[in-house]
């Protein structure tokens, strides 16, 4: 069975997932493509090589007959509102994160895929399909390093848009370490606290968002007693590097350096670093759309990050804002979760 995609939101995280679908993913075929900025949709659908209908907008695409399933991949404040239009549809809907941007709207979310009865909606926490912690979560899982009690969690970027601001260091950037997290540690995260050290200079003074504080270091609370120490650094400039250990009673298990090859020379040993997620995860997002596609198809229930995820992910967000920004550790509670999640 082909699975016929539309896809909301034809920007550079669109134009990748429409090329991995029509060129990568078995089984799938974009039909539909839509964007705020029409202009930026029809060029985009002009340059596949056969026909794709150009919709005004989410809604009517939606809509569409020829649409099967759904990618969502638009501005964040907007997720929701298609999200909960595809459920109204009955269409599978792939949703790059945010879910949505308030817990509010990711409840409604739930409540409304708990009516239809079925899991409908997939979040686009690209780490659960990445090799590396996919072999960690799998050492865990054989009980080769006992019991978890301890993960070390780094997220660097050599640099971020002049916009960003300390907020965004925890709902865009830590946000993925928060769910690989729950998802290695099989547990719930229970509370949070943030620290911002000395600020990096790369940091100060940088238009809108001023003097950045960066980086910050997040102690985070499960609900199996292990213990998250997450790292954000987002103007260390040496590269893109993701970092990951998980301490357990009997050892550890950590994701290994990016490079293919280790180069000597001149007195030193080296490892290549990524220059940024693209080339990072690249090769987790062709399995994340791959298996959706394959699962979609085969009408098997969905197995990746969950509406719930999306929820219990922006939970942890709203917690640590409110912990940045009060200077005290803040619990996270979540509601009680629907057993079409469990």
């Amino acid at each position: 069975m082909t699975v016929r995609i539309g896809v909301i939101g034809t920007g550079m995280i669109g134009q990748q997932h429409i090329h991995r679908l029509d060129t990568l993913v078995p089984g799938a075929a974009v039909t539909a493509v839509t964007d705020h900025d029409g202009e930026v949709a029809a060029r985009v659908a002009d340059g596949l090589d056969h026909d794709v209908t150009v919709h005004p907008d989410g809604f009517a695409l939606i809509k569409d007959p020829e649409v099967d399933a759904v990618v969502v991949t638009s501005w964040g404040p907007t997720h929701a509102e298609f999200v909960l239009a595809a459920i109204g549809e009955g269409k599978h809907v792939f949703c790059e994160k945010p879910l949505a941007t308030t817990q509010e709207d990711t409840l409604r979310i739930i409540e409304a895929e708990v009516a239809h009865g079925s899991r409908l909606v997939q979040v686009g926490f690209m780490r659960r399909y990445d090799a590396a912690y996919r072999a960690m979560k799998q050492t865990i899982a054989d009980g080769a390093i006992g019991a978890p009690l301890v993960f070390y969690s780094g997220h660097r970027n050599p640099d971020v848009p002049a916009a960003y601001t300390r907020e965004m260091a925890i709902v865009d950037t830590a946000v993925h370490d928060f769910d690989v997290a729950r998802w290695l540690l099989d547990a719930e995260i229970t509370a949070i606290s943030v620290i911002a050290p000395r600020s990096n200079r790369h940091g100060l003074g940088r238009g809108e968002a001023e003097d950045l504080q960066d980086p910050l270091l997040m102690t985070i609370e499960t609900s199996t007693g292990a213990v998250i120490c997450c790292e954000t650094s987002v103007n260390i400039r040496y590269g893109y590097d993701i970092r990951g250990e998980v301490v357990g009673e009997d050892g550890t298990v950590s994701l290994a350096d990016r490079g293919l090859v280790q180069v000597r020379t001149a007195g030193t040993a080296a490892v290549g670093v990524p220059g940024d997620f693209a080339s990072r995860f690249h090769a987790a997002f062709d399995v994340e759309l791959t298996e959706w596609v394959a699962e979609v198809a085969a009408g098997s229930p969905l197995s990746g990050p969950s509406s719930w995820d999306g929820y219990a992910s922006a939970a942890v967000c709203d917690a640590g804002v409110e912990a940045l920004q009060q200077g005290r550790r803040v619990s996270v509670d979540l509601v009680e979760q629907p057993a079409l999640y469990r």
